[in-house]
């Protein structure tokens, strides 16, 4: 175990145990077992179906298209996809859930074993290994808000299609988990399968958390529920760890029991003990007969796969030379990556992967913008490289250029040529400047010539400010040496 990774208490060193349970929404017009609406923000309990609300009689019927989307998932995640799975009922009750059980997946998943690769800091890479994944409905949603003396029921969410994402207990850290998260998150919008929206609850996860000494047997766990961004499951789990080992040193025992996330108070707190947990008595569903997969279907769902970001970042690394770490930053999103291919191609792929994320992604940031909604498109950036190239515009000046493309949509090249901005790289009219720099500062041309080399530095801010800022830097450097050389 490698020694950033463990955590230093009063009495030694401590690790971290991690595994994730992430529930990802089904991209799907329709919900699992009925067509109602999934569509986000509508009217409460405006999308509610019969089956949705547990109506006597009503019986469901499997959306096919939620099955296509778990089996793309699972091919994504590198797991087993197994060809016979069976629908449970897991039974509870709640009031946002109407039937009194929900339908999910137990003995039998759609999908198992599996891994995904986080992308850790340094280029180092670690290997995560995926337990299962299922699917099952979504319960409805508790509101507490709404009045003082009553809580409110919104059954829109009932019945949509998660798949349940479980991890091994490989994670040793926060960090590493927000890479799971953020690497898990990737795969699936690249498929399509979810859109990862966490503030919308499309994206969300259970966090299991336990300390041992390195090299121990498991500690006793406890279970961070409902954590619904990258940032609040590293601090849940950052806090919850150092509050077990407190509690170890302490002379205590960790209970086994379930806890939220105080986001405004950065700590965990107990919701209900482990030991007094339902007894969910999970049966198949009668309604449902067992889900048999056609291996030639499975087949053809993975030969349809999208470039996944793995493979891609390979592929940026060979085809364009990039960095690990710039293919991992332009990879991670799947529209971040495609508008770089876009403004790469034919180009200097080095300087479009700087250009995308230095200035457009600092430009996007500042004005609150995703990539899709860039106001410079990525041919507009291709273009805007492709003057910087061959020379027509400095660096310096192409921040200026892209400032105001950003700012009115305009192309580059019509930016250029109506501010004048071309740059000189005529080296005879750039010699001739030169010249006349060095005959009108006869004091200081000696001194460079005799060693002073900052006076270099100097002699070239004159050059370009006598040609406005226009003249060919790399022209200018190269002429000055040869006129000041000893």
């Amino acid at each position: 175990m490698a020694e950033g990774l463990l955590i230093e208490g009063r009495t030694g060193d401590w690790e971290m145990v991690i595994g994730l349970e992430v529930h990802a929404q089904v991209i799907s017009k329709a919900k699992l077992f009925s067509g109602a609406s999934t569509r986000f923000g509508a009217a409460p309990n405006s999308q509610v179906s019969l089956v949705d609300a547990a109506m006597p009689g009503m019986l469901p019927v499997i959306n096919a298209y939620c099955v296509e989307q778990a089996v793309r998932a699972g091919l994504a995640l590198k797991s087993r996809i197994n060809l016979f799975s069976v629908f449970d009922r897991k039974n509870y009750f709640y009031p946002d859930l109407p039937a009194g059980y929900q339908i999910s997946q137990y003995s039998q998943p759609i999908v198992g074993e599996g891994d995904i690769v986080l992308d850790l800091e340094g280029g180092a890479t670690r290997t995560v290994g995926i337990t299962r994944l299922h699917l099952e409905q979504d319960a409805g949603k508790s509101l507490h808000d709404r009045g003082p003396a009553a809580t409110h029921v919104d059954l829109n969410r009932s019945g949509i299609a998660l798949m349940e994402i479980v991890s091994e207990p490989d994670l040793r850290s926060a960090e590493e988990a927000g890479a799971y998260m953020r690497k898990l998150r990737s795969i699936l919008r690249y498929i399509g399968a979810c859109d990862g929206n966490m503030e919308e609850g499309s994206l969300r996860c259970d966090a299991n958390v336990s300390v041992r000494r390195p090299g121990e047997a498991y500690g006793t766990r406890c279970e961070i529920k409902n954590l619904n961004s990258v940032r609040f499951v590293m601090r849940a789990i950052d806090y919850e760890a150092r509050r077990q080992i407190e509690v170890i040193e302490d002379g205590g025992t960790v209970a086994l029991e379930t806890r939220l996330f105080d986001s405004e108070a950065g700590v965990t707190r107990a919701m209900r003990s482990k030991e007094e947990a339902h007894d969910y008595r999970y049966f198949p569903d009668p309604d449902l007969l067992p889900l048999v997969l056609d291996q030639a279907w499975v087949d053809e769902i993975k030969a349809a796969l999208p470039e996944l970001p793995d493979d891609k970042k390979a592929r940026f690394i060979g085809d364009y030379g990039l960095s690990a770490y710039d293919a991992g930053v332009l990879v991670a999103e799947k529209d971040v990556a495609d508008y770089y291919e876009t403004a790469a191609q034919g180009r200097d792929a080095k300087l479009a992967a700087n250009w995308v994320t230095s200035e457009l992604f600092g430009a996007l940031n500042k004005a609150g913008l995703d990539i899709a909604h860039a106001p410079v498109s990525a041919a507009a950036l291709g273009g805007l490289i492709g003057l910087i190239a061959d020379g027509a515009i400095s660096g310096r000046m192409a921040k200026d250029v892209f400032a105001e493309m950003f700012e009115t949509g305009k192309e580059a090249a019509a930016i250029v040529e109506a501010k004048g901005l071309r740059q000189v790289s005529d080296e005879g009219a750039i010699e001739a400047v030169v010249d006349r720099v060095i005959a009108e500062n006869p004091a200081q041309a000696e001194q460079c010539r005799a060693g002073n080399q900052k006076l270099a530095g100097w002699f070239v801010g004159q050059v370009m400010r006598a040609t406005q800022g226009k003249a060919n830097p790399k022209l200018v450097n190269e002429i000055l040496r040869i006129k000041l050389s000893g």
